[in-house]
């Protein structure tokens, strides 16, 4: 594996500037900067929480994009992946030939310098990357870690990024643009494979070469941890032993089946399949890589769970308000599984928000199967994701919320003003339980229906 040679010794008068700052890997990484001292300025479309917490932390941050953002003595330009070669500030990059790297280029860079846990998988990174990190934080292993969610023991800074002063990363993986092919790993968790992310990848064929790519890159004698009860990891056993033959790897696969997670079942706090399944695999993760079984069980029962995972934001009349992040059919049935676990006798309810028309239009039979736990189902309009919503000749084929609706026999808001009184019978008896969902902007009409209620 090649040395990085991207961050020089001397950082003195060292500046990064961020196209697309708030997003949640960029803000985690523009964090990164600022722990090593680098000036650090960015911009996005619009104010969040997020990019409000960064400029509190000393980044100078723009909304709106334009050429004049970038800082005239800028060494390094970051962009997100989903940034258009059109944006004004990408443009002036290239005209004043500063150094420019992708979100994944960067984090690439970072897997040389540190010896890192990467956790990938379609579904349960974040999760199961937080569980880690409190975990390894009991172990004393002092990490240093970038997760794709917010953190309430990260708070010193946005919550989803920790500097820490050992050689160890423990870093969220994504595979959305093959991302994770940048990356170097000494050890990482595959929590799954599924069809997801369809506007990057041909079919589930090209997903699974895909992952067996990344395998790769995982040092010699490194570490491979894999979900045995997910069928498409197991379709790949073949040529997973043979690769891990040729790599030297140490391959270890884990089950719900096991008696490890008959044992993490008992500690941990919260609950559903998924989140049993995410903890099985990194406690077989970790323990690979040689931390003790008491520290890990440690940092398991201090994890009551994540931003927009599952989270409890409040009540409505009578009932609980959870916002959730879940965007994919098999989220939306894991997370309502779960629902079910926590409120066996409520009623639940769902108001689902769509993500990516792509995503919609490609999983859409799917998703028709995904709401079957669901007592009543409320879809709102599509949110359409910037920089992936690409317009194409078959448009009409392209399915909508309202199509969705009518398939799941569910309502279609419109106007999501007329949540408050389309909820009240839902919301009208203590045991029920309202679950606002989506990966978009639908935790924004979350706060709005509690504090308006």
């Amino acid at each position: 594996m090649p040395k990085s040679s991207l961050f020089p010794k001397n950082i003195k008068n060292a500046s990064v500037h961020f196209i697309g700052i708030g997003g949640i890997g960029m803000s985690a990484l523009a964090q990164w900067f600022l722990a090593q001292n680098w000036a650090v300025s960015g911009s996005d479309v619009s104010e969040s929480p997020i990019t409000q917490k960064l400029a509190k932390m000393g980044v100078k941050v723009k909304i709106g994009h334009k050429k004049d953002n970038l800082p005239n003595k800028t060494s390094l330009v970051v962009f997100n992946q989903a940034i258009p070669k059109e944006n004004p500030e990408y443009e002036e990059t290239i005209c004043r030939k500063i150094s420019i790297k992708s979100y994944p280029e960067i984090i690439g860079e970072l897997t040389k310098k540190y010896k890192t846990i990467s956790i990938s998988g379609a579904h349960g990174k974040s999760s199961s990357t937080a569980l880690a990190s409190l975990s390894a934080i009991e172990a004393n292993l002092d990490p240093t870690v970038i997760v794709g969610t917010l953190l309430k023991e990260f708070s010193s800074g946005a919550g989803n990024f920790r500097p820490g002063k050992s050689e160890w990363l423990i870093l969220e993986a994504d595979e959305f643009g093959r991302a994770f092919l940048n990356y170097f790993p000494f050890a990482t968790l595959i929590t799954n494979i599924d069809k997801e992310h369809l506007d990057t990848y041909k079919d589930l064929s090209d997903i699974k070469k895909t992952f067996l790519k990344f395998f790769n890159n995982i040092l010699p004698d490194g570490i491979l941890v894999l979900n045995k009860d997910n069928k498409n990891l197991r379709s790949l056993s073949f040529e997973i032993k043979k690769l891990v033959s040729i790599k030297e790897l140490n391959l270890f696969w884990y089950s719900l089946n096991s008696p490890a997670a008959r044992k993490i079942k008992k500690i941990l706090q919260v609950k559903g399949r998924h989140n049993l399944s995410n903890a099985t695999g990194v406690f077989t993760l970790l323990k690979a890589v040689g931390l003790k079984e008491q520290d890990i069980l440690a940092g398991f029962k201090k994890y009551s769970g994540c931003w927009r995972r599952f989270e409890l934001k409040g009540k409505i009349f009578e009932a609980d308000v959870i916002d959730d992040y879940a965007h994919h059919p098999e989220e939306i049935k894991a997370t309502l599984e779960m629902a079910r676990e926590i409120y066996p006798k409520g009623k639940i309810s769902v108001v689902f928000q769509p993500h990516h028309q792509g995503r919609l239009t490609s999983l859409f039979s799917e998703f028709t199967k995904a709401f079957k736990n669901a007592d009543n189902v409320f879809i709102l309009d599509t949110y359409k994701v910037a920089g992936r919503e690409k317009e194409k000749k078959e448009e009409k084929q392209l399915r909508s919320a309202s199509d969705l609706a009518l398939a799941v026999k569910a309502k279609y808001i419109k106007n999501p003003s007329s949540l408050p009184s389309l909820l009240k019978d839902a919301g009208n008896k203590k045991g029920n339980v309202i679950i606002m969902m989506g990966a978009g902007n639908i935790n924004l009409f979350t706060e709005k229906l509690i504090n308006g209620a």
